[in-house]
């Protein structure tokens, strides 16, 4: 908080307040969301299991092989046509359920956000860098179709790009039981992992690779209280809504503008170096160059530990489709199959990291797993859900 007498006002993330149509609207999203990913999947999946598969294997003695096989064999069926339709239009919905409400109170949290820049007892810090040049794979494209993406600043010391981003986030996973009230859970999940399974470990200082707004690290908090936390990203709207947001909750969190290809950090200055949802946006070569910047910047015992989506090497063939419908002009995100065909552990190696420290597993989400069950399955007694909607994380890193 700004002081003790702060009222939900200074909240930064409690003033678009939606009217009545406008919180029916992102309610619709939701549900719409909701039935396009797990209803009309479902469908789709006995469809392609029930009907599609056996025809081919019919036809050409074999089944499809491939996720890109799966694709030719799907992508003139109608439902599936019915499907990606429905996808691809829930997520423009997502952010424009928001744009209106965020735009009439975008001046109100302008202000809470420079006044967070200006006075942060919780020692927390923002530092901007107004030179940094973009990424040409974030300044091309509206990633997620999110309309001005990640960067884009309408007016001085803008925060509309993280507010967008963080009240969409709200509405895009409002449907669902795993991600429902729960922004943070990657970086909950990771940590308490951390926690768990590693309890000798004690990190004294901790890096978030492509931040956004924060809301996965500030979990880490949490579970370390004692440690420093540095969040990146090169999107400055986003940090200046995290970082107000970090400051309302009192928490020490420092906030920086940089490309994590190229940190300004000195060697062997983290124990933890991680990142959520952030690797596979970008080309495969520059994901090689966060991970050799994250071996600099990490000290001796600690880890470098990321949660993507599991790649095709990991789930089945259809699952694999699936996911990589995200890929280029469905969600604006070209680097998508192109990252999840890697071999993780090799990209590891390639970047420097002994082959005897690979870590790959699913994680459990803490906030809907339980305590105890979470408890049993960093014990080895508990196998992790399967993934999908959030139920567990696909992790992967190395050790330093």
């Amino acid at each position: 908080m700004l002081d003790q007498s702060t009222t939900r006002s200074s909240d930064i993330s409690a003033q678009a307040v939606p009217t009545q149509m406008e919180e029916a609207r992102q309610g619709f999203v939701s549900a719409l969301r909701k039935h396009v990913m797990v209803d009309l999947a479902g469908e789709m999946r006995a469809d392609f299991e029930q009907d599609v598969k056996p025809k081919h294997l019919k036809k050409h003695r074999s089944e499809p092989a491939t996720p890109r096989d799966i694709k030719k064999v799907m992508e003139h069926r109608t439902l599936y046509r019915m499907w990606s339709s429905l996808r691809y239009n829930a997520q423009e919905m997502v952010w424009a359920s928001v744009l209106d409400s965020v735009e009439r109170k975008l001046p109100e949290m302008i202000k809470i956000a420079r006044d967070a820049a200006k006075h942060n007892p919780a020692g927390g810090s923002l530092r901007l860098s107004p030179d940094l040049e973009i990424p040409r794979y974030v300044s091309a494209l509206d990633v997620h179709l999110m309309p001005g993406c990640f960067h884009s600043e309408h007016t001085k010391d803008d925060v509309a790009q993280g507010a967008v981003q963080a009240y969409g986030g709200n509405v895009f996973r409002g449907g669902f039981r795993h991600r429902k009230g729960n922004p943070g859970g990657v970086g909950e999940s990771i940590a308490q992992y951390m926690k768990h399974a590693h309890p000798e470990f004690e990190p004294k200082r901790i890096l978030d690779l492509g931040c956004n707004t924060g809301k996965n690290l500030y979990p880490y908090l949490d579970v370390y209280p004692e440690a420093e936390v540095h969040g990146v990203d090169v999107g400055a709207p986003l940090l200046r809504f995290g970082h107000a947001v970090a400051s309302h909750e009192n928490l020490p969190v420092h906030f920086s503008q940089q490309n994590a290809e190229n940190l300004d950090f000195e060697d062997n200055s983290f124990d933890i170096v991680t990142s959520s949802f952030f690797l596979h946006e970008l080309p495969v070569k520059s994901t090689k160059a966060v991970f050799a910047e994250a071996r600099r910047l990490l000290r001796p015992g600690g880890i470098m530990i990321h949660m993507e989506l599991p790649p095709n090497s990991e789930v089945d063939p259809y699952y694999g489709f699936y996911l990589d419908w995200d890929t280029g002009p469905n969600n604006n995100e070209p680097f998508y199959a192109d990252f999840r065909n890697q071999d993780m552990a090799a990209l590891c190696k390639e970047s420097g990291y002994g082959t005897d420290k690979y870590v790959q597993l699913l994680v459990p989400n803490y906030g809907t797993f339980g305590e105890n069950n979470f408890a049993a399955f960093c014990n080895g007694d508990m196998p992790a859900p399967k993934h999908g909607n959030g139920a567990s994380w696909f992790v992967f890193g190395s050790w330093a």
